[in-house]
């Protein structure tokens, strides 16, 4: 039971590594939703996904399941949900310029949501692929596409 904890603990860890260097481009561009925002986002992912099994299990040995019908995809839906609220709030619109600004960040964080998930569910390759694919697409893409 505790080794068990202790392996949700690393995963949370884990993520929290990789989010934290999708919020650290983040916040070295001066953009809202840092380091500390994409840690969090990514770690409570993590977590709330991995406590799923232990909650099946705990109700199957407390309660007649048959009672009770458990659906884990729902925690997906909640913490999508929960997170794109969290993104709607960096989502800016300056009113002196006609200009809608904070939507990669919004983005960023559901990223940081997938990489939690991802890495919850022991897809350790696919949530450092992501990771870098968004420290890429953050960092590098506009030095590209940025008009001058």
């Amino acid at each position: 039971m505790i080794e068990s904890q202790l392996f949700i603990l690393l995963d949370v860890i884990i993520t929290s590594v990789l989010t934290a260097l999708i919020g650290f481009e983040r916040e070295s561009e001066d953009k809202p939703a840092g380091i500390r925002t994409n840690i969090i986002i990514g770690g409570v992912s993590c977590l709330l996904i991995s406590l799923t099994n232990p909650l099946l299990q705990f109700l199957d040995a407390h309660n007649n399941m048959n009672l009770i019908n458990a659906d884990p995809i729902r925690v997906l839906n909640a913490l999508i949900l929960g997170v794109s609220f969290v993104g709607a709030g960096t989502i800016l619109k300056l009113t002196d310029q006609k200009k809608v600004v904070g939507l990669t960040t919004a983005a960023s964080l559901l990223y940081s949501a997938t990489i939690g998930i991802s890495i919850a569910l022991k897809q350790y390759v696919l949530g450092i692929g992501i990771t870098l694919l968004v420290v890429l697409i953050n960092h590098i893409l506009p030095k590209f596409f940025t008009k001058k």
